[in-house]
């Protein structure tokens, strides 16, 4: 490890989201074994668990490859795009496992496909225009995050655990989502805002596998 820290064009935030790929696959593991064994099959269960543990797992490999590569400027700027377009597929499939599984039909097929659409419209606004204000850019993040307020008829059908979940993990990630935005606070030298940023992430991917596996799976 500390070869890797040593070769690491930004240490902390490569490492820290590397465990964040690992766990990510562990994850997916636990969430296909308990999904396959239910007495009863749920072939919805089973696709939008696995989903949403490809999802973590695609945006912690990305993050950790971009801020782990010592390459030319511009791949560094082909990672650093697709490190940022993970963040909307992550979203996205953050609410797959829960749109599909507790909204009625065809209520949770729409809203799945509308999550995916503001998804695959980020993602093109990302690559297209790189250089969009940070503001603009995290506020598209969050409004896509708390979309879930659009139908909040999903909270009438979580539990209390559920809900509480759910609720620190959006928490989390809005935090860390300002932290990005407004840059600050720098806790040191080596330890600064994009660091705390990565932190609150992680924890709100651990929030929300926690609901997932406990509630929906």
């Amino acid at each position: 490890m500390s070869y890797y820290m040593k070769k690491a064009r930004d240490p902390i935030s490569s490492a820290t989201h590397l465990w964040g790929a690992i766990i990510s696959v562990v994850g997916l593991a636990m969430l296909l074994t308990k999904t396959l064994r239910l007495p009863e099959f749920s072939l919805m269960k089973v696709l939008s668990s696995a989903l949403f543990g490809l999802s973590l797992i695609a945006l912690y490999t990305a993050s950790s490859v971009y801020h782990f590569s010592n390459a030319g400027s511009k791949k560094v700027t082909v990672l650093r795009k697709l490190d940022h377009a993970m963040i909307y597929v992550l979203i996205a499939g953050t609410y797959t496992p829960v749109m599909l599984n507790l909204l009625p039909y065809p209520r949770n097929v729409a809203f799945t496909v509308f999550i995916w659409a503001f998804a695959a419209v980020g993602i093109v606004l990302k690559l297209c225009w790189f250089g969009a204000p940070r503001w603009l850019q995290t506020t598209l993040y969050l409004v896509m995050g708390w979309a879930i307020l659009f139908d909040a008829t999903v909270f009438a059908r979580m539990s209390a655990g559920a809900l509480a979940w759910l609720i620190a993990g959006g928490v989390s990630y809005t935090a860390g989502g300002v932290i990005y935005m407004l840059k600050k606070p720098n806790i040191s030298e080596r330890f600064g805002f994009h660091e705390l940023f990565h932190i609150f992430v992680l924890i709100g991917s651990l929030c929300h596998f926690l609901l997932v596996y406990l509630y929906i799976a």
